[in-house]
């Protein structure tokens, strides 16, 4: 993910949390906040209950690349985070994607063009 995307000073993960909404869902909880910017900022938490470094690596690397494939199809002007919890571990990437989808929905942050599920092209 750019690195103008990216949510990285502590100040800005205190801001999210304590004015914030948030939406918790099977995988993880989502939490935004309106930031005033011309794009989104996303960051990601994970704790030490969702396992080692090398599980806690995948499960971030997993969420950064379903944020990656969503950004196109959401409101712009928020700073959103997804905060794992311990069922992230054993899920595929599909459910992954759907369960943000349908947190998304929920929040409002998605727009109304994109009702269609996020396919991304490779060739």
């Amino acid at each position: 993910m750019r690195r103008d995307l990216r949510l990285r000073r502590a100040a800005d993960f205190a801001h999210l949390r304590s004015v914030g909404k948030t939406i918790r869902g099977t995988f993880f909880t989502l939490a935004y906040t309106p930031n005033g910017l011309p794009h989104n900022r996303y960051g990601v938490i994970t704790g030490k209950r969702i396992g080692g470094a090398v599980i806690r690596n995948r499960v971030k690397r997993r969420l950064r690349e379903a944020l990656r494939l969503l950004d196109d199809h959401l409101v712009v002007g928020y700073d959103v985070v997804l905060i794992a919890r311990s069922e992230m571990r054993s899920t595929s990437f599909s459910a992954l994607e759907m369960s943000l989808l349908l947190l998304v929905g929920k929040a409002g942050l998605r727009r109304e063009s994109s009702n269609q599920p996020v396919q991304e092209n490779t060739p």
